[in-house]
């Protein structure tokens, strides 16, 4: 049976701005306040996802939610009889409750699920997972939306298997994709690796000091028993607290993989290279091939180094013949130290990576999330793909539309105060309402109902 990796990227939402919500996520934190162009972070984004569909890289597209989300408001208990009133009472009544509620984060499609494909199931069906995103209010809010849209897509269930985000609260905290990597070789078996950051009941997993480890042991467990995975191709690495101290609060900010091949920072996994001869013995085992790990030592680029230009949040996908792409932020480019190890990587004929791509995410960048961050990997079958509902898979003319739609709905300017503009809230809706008939998926938001 033939599989095909599509990345589904978020388009990013009308309300795109700094608010500074995510505490451990450095470049958020230090963009608060600052003016945000919506219209220029979509369109980064969208841009991006066609550079790689038109090279013949399967791409997907997924849509923004609702925002400001008026039914968190409600629910947090600001009430009106229109959501002019509502969002007039959040504004005066707490405005970082409005500022959660109206955050497009979702546009990080990395954290919409974590997903198994039919050949790794002992069920033959892909499995889905939302996130319950419970770290952090703003994105806690995303898991009922996720969950509706990716019924909807996936709704054979013939050939998909759709869970709700996990209970549990803490102790469950879920992340999604962010922190969990599918390597495989020539076999097409795929090695599942989970990484968290604490454990809810076992106390001895030392927990950083500084910011707050996100994923949780259990969470990433019960997500390898609920996608009815092999126990032999699953592994569960701890992520370093010394790297969550210096921003790194998802392992997508400090390691990719990629069929057989692994790039990570030296700093990245709380066993160090133990960690990493772990990986890949359990490869070499599971997948019949050896992995090609590439480390970067930490006296080549440093951990702050490492943030500030999310190389490892780069994607990596396969050329012909065995050879990689490395797509990485343009922040890669202008730095001192990155930008001289990709080079040595493209001259040395033993490293697969045989070219970079450069994409300019300044939007995404300065609110923490890059290349990879925007996009979640979904493996499917060729009869999967044509089970799947929507117009999705991004061809010329989608983009065509989706680029026209964005210049049409989507305001240049934001700044946090704007968020209480009800207005704003009529534009968003009117926007998505279009691109519920671009996309053709059914009702799905709660301004739909």
């Amino acid at each position: 049976m033939n599989y095909r990796e599509i990345n589904f990227d978020g388009l990013v939402g009308p309300t795109h701005n700094y608010a500074g919500l995510s505490h451990g996520n450095l470049a958020s934190e230090s963009s608060q306040a600052r003016l945000s162009n919506p219209r220029s972070a979509a369109l980064q984004g969208l841009r991006k996802a066609q550079t790689l569909a038109a090279r013949g890289f399967p791409q997907g597209i997924l849509p923004p939610h609702e925002r400001p989300s008026i039914e968190s408001l409600e629910s947090w208990g600001f009430t009106g009889p229109d959501r002019s009133s509502v969002l007039r009472q959040a504004a005066r009544g707490d405005p970082l409750l409005l500022a959660a509620a109206s955050s497009a984060s979702a546009m990080w499609t990395a954290n919409a699920c974590t997903m198994a494909p039919s050949c790794d199931t002992s069920d033959g069906r892909a499995h889905f997972t939302p996130a319950n995103l419970s770290a952090n209010l703003h994105r806690s809010i995303e898991a009922p939306f996720t969950l509706r849209l990716l019924q909807s897509v996936f709704s054979d269930s013939s050939h998909f298997a759709v869970h709700p985000p996990l209970p549990g609260g803490e102790s469950m905290a879920d992340e999604g994709a962010a922190n969990h990597n599918r390597l495989a070789g020539p076999s097409g078996n795929g090695l599942h690796l989970f990484v968290y950051g604490r454990s809810a009941l076992h106390p001895q997993v030392q927990r950083p000091g500084r910011f707050p480890a996100r994923q949780s042991l259990e969470s990433v467990q019960a997500l390898a028993r609920l996608h009815r995975l092999d126990p032999a191709g699953v592994l569960f690495l701890r992520q370093s607290p010394n790297a969550i101290d210096a921003g790194v609060f998802h392992n997508d900010v400090i390691s990719v993989g990629h069929a057989d091949t692994f790039i990570c920072h030296q700093e990245a996994f709380a066993g160090g290279r133990t960690d990493l001869d772990l990986l890949s013995m359990a490869f070499a085992r599971f997948a019949g091939s050896p992995l090609r790990l590439i480390e970067v030592p930490a006296s080549r680029v440093s951990l702050r180094e490492t943030v500030r230009t999310y190389l490892f949040n780069s994607q990596l996908l396969s050329l012909p013949g065995g050879r990689l792409l490395l797509v990485t932020p343009r922040e890669c480019g202008e730095s001192p130290t990155v930008a001289p190890l990709l080079k040595e990587w493209l001259a040395d004929p033993r490293n697969p990576v045989d070219e970079v791509l450069s994409v300019d995410l300044r939007e995404s960048m300065r609110n923490g999330g890059g290349p990879a961050c925007l996009r979640q990997r979904i493996i499917l079958s060729d009869e999967e793909i044509a089970a799947m509902k929507g117009r999705l898979l991004l061809d010329d003319t989608l983009f065509q539309e989706l680029d026209r739609w964005i210049r049409k709905y989507y305001r240049s300017e934001l700044r946090p105060a704007d968020l209480a503009d009800p207005h704003l809230h009529e534009e968003s809706c009117q926007a998505l309402e279009a691109l519920t008939r671009i996309l053709q998926l059914p009702p799905l938001y709660p301004f739909q109902q």
